[in-house]
């Protein structure tokens, strides 16, 4: 599979060429040509893993890891950083994902994006992005990942910051840039660590005989001297992960990243690089699972929690919020913390429930898959949605499903995915996460259940608010909607019909925890408690959200104001950081340490300069240029010299 470089190289070469000849290009030639260069990606993507996924498993029924290249990049002593590609079943799929999705939003901005300024500039950054999460992905070791992790952040830092003359999209780029960087210094810390007692940064290595050595595996068997620190550097790249995929309390960056267009929040925010945190877990799992303890507490178990609560809060937050996009974006933190969870419960319980590590890992995986392509379809939708009305809030909405009714029906397959209808793919993945889940701990079924209940609650509180609900006649008699261009429809239609079919994939087949095939079988316990709890939510968001007036959600939003306050400002999340850091970090720490270098560093410096200064001024006559100076001192000392003879 030599031509698996060509999947990171073509983008490449497509980011320079449009980043350098863009501006003597058209607006069409630069899309036609990053669109056609991802579409080169897509097919060799989906050729990897047609040829990965039907070659002969191994003699323990597993998928062969392969390394089509692999080299070494800069010795470290013991140490060596490689440079390669790796493909392994999670690294297979998330080739077909991002590919995927990345092809759709490259044709969907043709209409989107259309006249805008800077249009080639927006192709070359769609380029940059889509190389460095593939190079993630297919990473061979842990430092190359942190490679192109970085390189995401640069990117999805220049494509939330496109417009660049709005003051509010800025504030975004920088504030995603400057969160996702902090939680990224752990992550680094941690790979360190991990290099220093692990001895290799490699994931799998090449043996003699040609064969790929699960070197991770060799870790697990490390003394208890040296394995006692790979916890703790787990638990430092758990925090850049929770940066990455906007975990409580790092999540803050998010929602206000759908500052950019929205075809980038639907490559960046929804299927991507958000995914990124949960796929750097799933990668380290077999650490995770064989000693990720730190005092008492395994690294998974503080996974689960993190992801439940925030799987909560953003929940909570997104039955709240009006601007549409921002209710999708707390929608995303919330199934990401789902995909989370179910990595957390991958941990063999003392209560026999061994085969929670293969379903969880599974439905996670699962769950990634399924999630990015009804949340690029939500996503898109949106994006047709604000091209017609020109707005992102809800109150510029209402009624539209006569006038859009391919984006009405597109927008309605991906809701019922996402609150767990079937026969929608989102049904299939979020049930056997609620599976592992219970199998976990009956607490932490229920409370997922429970929010899945919510989610089923809000996507549908705000599809009756674009499609149903009240009309804004005034906003529509100054401009009618209309469908999207069928550049821009195209892509809904492929990802609805993928939404439909994707749960019928054998997946946990192509992926598992242990390699092997695992079949699917729905527990009808909990697959029939969470369909009448997801119908249930759905009955009360038609009732509530359906008619033209909504007395019963004006009476709520009354009677609990200060919880729909909270909620509508995300509890405030933002201005406890503005306090934190202004009033706390800024004001006690910052300003003595700034009062600190500008008194006593640059003071200590200012004295010796002043002091060489004063001295050479005070010595300046010993260089006049006065030759009958010069002869007096020369006479002078001889006369010193010859007392010294003598008196010696």
């Amino acid at each position: 599979m030599e031509y698996t470089l060509l999947i990171l190289l073509l983008p490449f070469f497509s980011f320079l060429f449009l980043g350098i000849c863009g501006k003597w290009l058209s607006h069409k030639t630069a899309g036609l040509v990053g669109t056609s260069v991802l579409g080169i990606v897509t097919i060799l993507s989906y050729m990897t893993a047609y040829a990965y996924f039907t070659a002969p498993r191994g003699e323990d029924g597993t998928f062969a890891t392969l390394l089509p290249y692999n080299f070494e990049w800069l010795p470290m002593g013991n140490l060596h950083f490689d440079l390669g590609i790796m493909l392994d079943p999670i690294s297979v799929m998330m080739l077909i994902v991002i590919s995927t999705v990345s092809l759709m939003v490259h044709i969907y901005s043709f209409g989107y994006m259309h006249g805008e300024r800077g249009f080639q500039r927006y192709y070359a950054f769609l380029s940059l992005f889509t190389m460095s999460m593939l190079g993630l992905v297919v990473a061979t070791n842990i430092f190359q990942m942190y490679m192109f992790w970085e390189l995401v952040g640069v990117s999805s830092y220049l494509l939330i910051g496109f417009y660049f003359t709005s003051p509010a999209a800025i504030a975004a780029s920088k504030k995603a840039f400057i969160v996702t960087r902090f939680a990224d210094m752990f992550f680094l810390i941690g790979i360190l660590i991990y290099g220093y007692f692990a001895g290799t940064f490699n994931f799998v290595e090449a043996g003699a005989d040609g064969q790929v050595v699960d070197t991770m595996g060799q870790i697990c068997g490390f003394d208890a001297d040296a394995a006692k620190f790979i916890p703790v550097a787990l638990g430092l790249m758990f925090i850049g992960g929770a940066g990455k995929s906007a975990m409580f309390p790092l999540h803050i960056w998010l929602p206000d990243a759908m500052e950019g267009p929205t075809p980038v929040s639907a490559l960046i925010h929804a299927a991507t690089m958000v995914v990124a945190g949960v796929f750097l877990i799933a990668r380290m799992m077999p650490l995770l699972q064989s000693f990720g303890t730190i005092g008492g507490h395994t690294v998974l178990g503080i996974v689960v929690w993190v992801g439940v609560f925030t799987a909560f809060y953003a929940a909570a937050v997104a039955c709240a919020q009006s601007d549409i996009k921002r209710v999708l974006a707390f929608s995303t933190i919330s199934q990401i913390a789902f995909m989370m969870v179910a990595l957390g419960v991958c941990t063999e319980l003392p209560t026999g429930h061994h085969h929670v590590g293969s379903l969880g890992y599974m439905a996670s995986m699962f769950h990634l898959f399924t999630h990015a392509m009804f949340k690029a379809l939500l996503f898109l939708g949106a994006g047709c949605i604000i091209h017609a009305v020109h707005s992102n809030e809800m109150s510029a909405m209402g009624g539209l499903r006569k006038y859009m009714p391919i984006t009405h029906i597109t927008f309605l397959i991906a809701c019922l995915a996402i609150a767990g209808i079937p026969p929608f793919s989102g049904f299939f993945s979020k049930d056997e996460i609620l599976t592992a889940c219970f199998a976990y701990s009956p607490f932490v079924g229920w409370f997922m259940t429970a929010i899945a209940a919510m989610t089923a609650f809000y996507m549908f509180r705000l599809y009756y608010g674009i499609f149903w609900g009240t009309e804004n006649e005034e906003l529509h008699a100054h401009h009618t909607p209309h469908e999207a261009p069928l550049v821009m429809t195209l892509p809904l239609i492929f990802l609805a019909v993928v939404t439909c079919a994707a749960g019928f994939i054998p997946f946990g087949h192509f992926v598992s925890a242990d390699g092997q095939a695992y079949d699917i079988h729905l527990d009808w316990g909990v697959a029939g408690t969470s369909i009448v709890i997801a119908v249930c939510s759905i009955l009360l968001a038609t009732f509530i959200y359906i008619r033209k007036r909504q007395p019963v959600a004006d009476s709520m939003a009354e009677k609990f104001s200060g919880l729909h306050r909270w909620a509508y400002k995300r509890f405030y999340m933002d201005e406890v950081y503005q306090y934190v850091t202004h009033r706390i970090i800024f004001a006690h720490i910052s300003k003595p340490i700034a009062w600190f270098d500008r008194h006593i560093i640059d003071g200590f410096f200012d004295f010796l300069a002043w002091g060489a200064n004063a001295l050479g001024y005070r010595i300046r006559g010993l260089q006049s240029g006065a030759v009958q100076k010069y002869a007096f001192v020369f006479f002078l000392g001889i006369l010193a010299l010859t007392l010294m003879f003598l008196l010696a």
